[in-house]
């Protein structure tokens, strides 16, 4: 453990190195793979939903849904680094694309509390490169998350906090 480490934090650390590798073998394992392209890319999505699964279960959300946000933004990222091996052949591609951005943008959503500012400065960061890796294939699924990354945190956005609390967002009134 680093000096003044907490025994949660580190274990946060350890488990998000150790999904960015298997998120890493995975890619690998793409690029390698004899597999026809869209085969090997429906491969790849359903090892990727397993990692991802198997990972994000082990946080308990309800109690603390940061380690699950880290998660997210490694598998985004880890996603997008792969997105280029993958074939546009393949329904499963853009699906779990879609469905991660949306779990992201839902727990992102249901987060009280401040962001800490280092695991924010990661996720604009991670967002931003991966939706730049993403749109050079024309993919848009990333624009929501790219859209929050640009703010100071989710909850800065003033439109959004004001349709979130049933008031009328400051551009429309009159």
């Amino acid at each position: 453990m680093a000096e003044g480490e907490t025994e949660k934090e580190y274990d946060t650390r350890k488990a998000t190195e150790e999904l960015r590798d298997r998120f890493q073998a995975l890619t690998a394992a793409l690029k390698e793979s004899p597999q026809p392209p869209p085969e090997a890319s429906l491969h790849f999505c359903q090892d990727f939903c397993q990692v991802l699964v198997e990972h994000a279960g082990r946080w308990k959300t309800d109690e603390d849904p940061l380690p699950l946000l880290e998660v997210y933004t490694v598998a985004i990222l880890s996603f997008a680094k792969a997105a280029s091996c993958l074939s546009s052949d393949c329904e499963n591609v853009p699906l779990l694309l879609e469905k991660l951005a949306l779990s992201c943008a839902e727990l992102l959503l249901s987060v009280p509390q401040h962001v800490p500012g280092a695991l924010w400065e990661e996720f604009q960061s991670s967002v931003k490169l991966a939706h730049s890796l993403l749109q050079e294939s024309g993919s848009t699924q990333l624009r929501l998350l790219s859209v929050l990354a640009q703010q100071d945190g989710v909850w800065t956005n003033a439109t959004l906090s004001s349709i979130l609390s049933n008031q009328i967002p400051r551009t429309e009134q009159g």
